[in-house]
């Protein structure tokens, strides 16, 4: 067993318990601090919280959850020391007039708080429910939600600022945008927690961040849009060195986490919940962003858990930013849609994914690619890597699809014709994906389904020890939403238009009808 050190802050640690377990560690164990018994966890990613700044730490890890003594412990399997960083001063929102009741308008209050607050300082959330409209963060300054401590969102539209699509200079040579909707831009209500051009941030703690949504108000109705788009739970809009860690994040407006156009993001030991029936409530949407971590998250939501984005046409075309150099690791992805998404709003292209070590429960699709002609020759999306997974009850575990039927022309014969088509700017490019050492059980429509275009087709998909099976009472479904797919169950590998296949060490139990089917697959390479 290995200890490893994550992240550290000020008045927190993140670790890595490496014992070969996934989300889960394979035993419990308990964890030492200068010597005095911290905690029991089971989790692989955990949080130390509490620390004070500038301060030297010795953490120690032990097998089993019995109390023990450091001193007397014979099971001590591994130590790291570690300095916290300093902090210059702390705000207590209570002393600047919030009540944290749940009934006041504590916005101006926590607002208050944040613009006060010196670089390298600290906004102190204490115990309590806060009820507050959308918060702009400012650089430099942190953000600690205590154990206890909630923000309600308001859900009044009234009172959210809107922030325009796009605003052009007073010479109108220059255009800023600040509002976004499903890859365009386009006007949208601040998040409750929004960040604008900021950097050096981390939101941290074991409180909560609630944004209060129901079928009643931002649910209702959820692709009109009324004033301005939903808003997001948190925004972060061309910001960089940002930090979330420990906090839960639930009843979203929609996506709830969406970082645009950011750099250096860091995503630890979050929980991100949503209702499973709430409407695009997607738990972490990095669009047009380089260089995310995300580790140790829990997702359980109504939509995909991970989508990641690089915009529709005319963002690409402007700024030709995509979405790279993320990795996903040691996260448990819940009852979306997808675990993890590419796409659709991919223009600006997608590229160096890497997902592992990762566990996939009851997701309709484990990794799945949406993309479709109209995108652009920018809409690349190359070099995805998925390993070490577990997926149970996974509908389809592996989908491409170069068809689907998103936006008001999806339906279209342009979109939607399997004819071999003029290969021009509007046309996408599907690049090569590799899925090893992958355990898919109790899945119900397909082990696969990879849809390539006949003008562009998709470069390579390797599949490498990879062990599938399929649900005794397997449900029937479509595994890909494009026009003309029928639904199925335990349908086996589907690939059309795809220059190379590779099936090395691929076991497919409990499927009906043929194991693979290959239209307009020119290379195969199979080792089943």
């Amino acid at each position: 067993m290995e200890l490893k050190l994550l992240k550290k802050a000020a008045r927190f640690a993140v670790i890595e318990i490496c014992d070969g377990g996934k989300y889960h560690t394979l035993k419990d164990y308990h964890i030492f601090l200068n010597g005095k018994d911290l905690l029991v966890t089971d989790k692989c990613i955990t949080s130390l919280q509490g620390l004070k700044p500038g301060c030297d730490y010795k953490i120690s890890v032990c097998e089993g959850a019995e109390g023990c003594e450091e001193v007397t412990c014979s099971n001590m399997l591994a130590t790291l020391d570690l300095t916290t960083d300093d902090e210059s001063f702390t705000v207590n929102v209570l002393e600047l007039g919030a009540k944290g009741d749940g009934k006041t308008d504590d916005t101006a209050f926590l607002q208050a708080a944040i613009m006060a607050c010196p670089e390298q300082g600290r906004v102190l959330i204490p115990e309590g429910r806060y009820l507050t409209g959308p918060l702009f963060l400012k650089s430099g300054v942190n953000i600690e939600l205590e154990k206890n401590a909630e923000i309600v969102a308001d859900t009044c539209r009234e009172n959210f600022p809107k922030l325009p699509g796009l605003l052009q200079s007073y010479d109108e040579s220059l255009e800023y945008n600040l509002g976004t909707w499903e890859g365009n831009p386009l006007p949208m209500f601040a998040g409750i927690i929004t960040g604008l051009d900021v950097s050096d941030i981390t939101i941290y703690g074991e409180g909560t961040i609630n944004g209060n949504a129901s079928d009643d108000n931002w649910w209702k109705d959820p692709k009109k849009m009324v004033g301005a788009f939903r808003p997001r739970l948190v925004f972060l809009s061309h910001c960089k060195n940002v930090i979330l860690q420990g906090i839960t994040l639930k009843n979203s407006p929609s996506w709830t986490l969406h970082p645009y156009y950011s750099d250096n993001l860091g995503f630890y030991d979050l929980v991100i919940e949503n209702p499973a029936q709430s409407p695009n409530t997607d738990g972490l949407d990095p669009e047009s962003c380089s260089d995310v971590s995300v580790m140790g998250v829990r997702f359980t939501l109504g939509d995909d858990c991970i989508a990641i984005k690089s915009g529709k046409i005319y963002m690409a075309k402007n700024h030709k930013k995509p979405s790279e150099n993320i990795h996903i690791r040691k996260c448990l992805m819940e009852n979306g849609h997808g675990a993890v998404t590419v796409g659709s709003e991919m223009a600006g292209g997608i590229k160096n994914i890497v997902v592992e070590d990762c566990i996939f429960r009851r997701t309709d699709r484990g990794l799945r690619i949406k993309t479709r002609r109209g995108r652009g020759r920018d809409a690349v999306t190359d070099n995805i890597v998925f390993r070490n997974i577990d997926m149970d009850n996974v509908k389809t575990p592996f989908v491409v699809n170069a068809f689907y039927f998103c936006d008001p022309d999806g339906k279209t014969g342009y979109v939607q014709s399997r004819e071999k088509l003029p290969v021009d700017d509007r046309t996408p490019r599907i690049g090569k994906f590799v899925f090893e050492n992958i355990n898919a059980s109790n899945c119900h429509v397909a082990a696969a389904f990879f849809d390539g275009l006949p003008e562009e087709k998709i470069e390579e998909i390797v599949l490498s020890n990879v062990k599938i099976s399929f649900a005794e009472n397997a449900q029937k479904d479509c595994p890909a939403m494009s026009e003309g797919v029928e639904a199925c169950s335990k349908r086996g590998i589907f690939a059309r238009n795809v220059k190379k296949l590779v099936l090395k060490d691929v076991s497919i139990t409990g499927y009906e009808g043929e194991m693979t089917e290959k239209i307009g697959v020119d290379e195969t390479d199979e080792d089943l």
